[in-house]
Parts: structure tokens; sequence; C-alpha cells
């Protein structure tokens, strides 16, 4: 009986996959806001929804999420699970697990969570010039607590005075 030791070639990995592995270790895992500048073109269009913007803007409001998601879940790490290109444009799926000891959306509640980012860029000469991201954040909300808490608000708003109250 033979063992084949043979492995599949290891796929060299493309300027785009490294910037966009960048932006989320360097990034968005450490909270150093100075990886933008190196990995985002200035005049970087912006269509994440909360982050909308083009050039400066769009800059300011990529390290604010930067500075924002670090200070919730300070010990946050990132694995691309997928990545498909197709000319200067790239997708990924990336899965982020942490735990939110920084405030999100009110006090820190200390819960683990783990959620997706859907990203697609558009990658050329090295640096990100176009952006689009999903990061779930239904998914946040619900693992941090905040939905207990607006749902628990909505239901104290909308119940009715007592009968002798009316």
């Amino acid at each position: 009986m033979s063992v084949n030791t043979h492995r599949p070639a290891v796929i060299p990995r493309s300027e785009a996959s490294k910037v966009m592995r960048r932006i989320f270790v360097e990034g968005f895992a450490t909270g150093d806001t100075a990886v933008v500048d190196q990995l985002c073109a200035p005049d970087l269009v912006e269509h994440q929804f909360g982050l909308a913007g083009t050039g400066a803007d769009a800059i300011a409001h990529v390290k604010a999420a930067i500075r924002d998601v670090h200070t919730a879940i300070p010990d946050i790490s990132f694995t691309i699970e997928d990545e498909v290109e197709d000319g200067d444009t790239i997708w990924v799926r990336v899965s982020a697990q942490g735990t939110a000891t920084g405030p999100f959306f009110g006090a820190p509640s200390g819960r683990p969570v783990q959620f997706t980012v859907l990203d697609v860029a558009r990658v050329v000469d090295g640096r990100i010039v176009e952006h689009w991201g999903v990061p779930d954040r239904f998914a946040l909300l619900a693992q941090t607590g905040v939905l207990d808490h607006l749902t628990a608000a909505v239901q104290t708003a909308t119940q009715l005075p007592p009968a002798s109250a009316r």
C-alpha cells in the first residue's frame, strides 16, 4: 500500500487578496487606522451603509469604523473563508469573532460574538478604489444583547395603562 504524500500546489495570493487580508488583519483587528492610507486610494468610493462617501470623507469613515470595531471588540479576529476575483474586483466572505468588552450601542456586554462580513472591492495598483461592505449587524445586535434591550423598551412603551387609568 502506498500513501500519497503529494500536496496540492499552493496558489500564490493575488494583490487584491493581500490587500483585503491586510485591511482586516492590520486594520480592523488591531485598530491601526494608518493602514487605510496605505491600502485605500485617496479618491476611494465607499458604498457601505453608514460609511458611504468619496475621497477624504470615505477615508475618514473607514478609519472611524476601524476605531469603532476595535473599541467594541478589542480581541476581534478575522478569517477570510472564501474569495473570488474577476478582473480588478474581489469578493470575500469573512468570519469575525471576539468578545464585546467595549461599548456597542450601550454598555459593554462582555458577550462572545461571531458574525460574517461580505465585502466587494475594486483593487487597482494595490489600493482599494471602490468598496461595498455588508457586515451582519443584526447578528452583532442580537449577540451583544442590544436587541433584547430594544425589544424590552418597545414592549414597555407599547403596554396599555391599567384599565383604572383609562
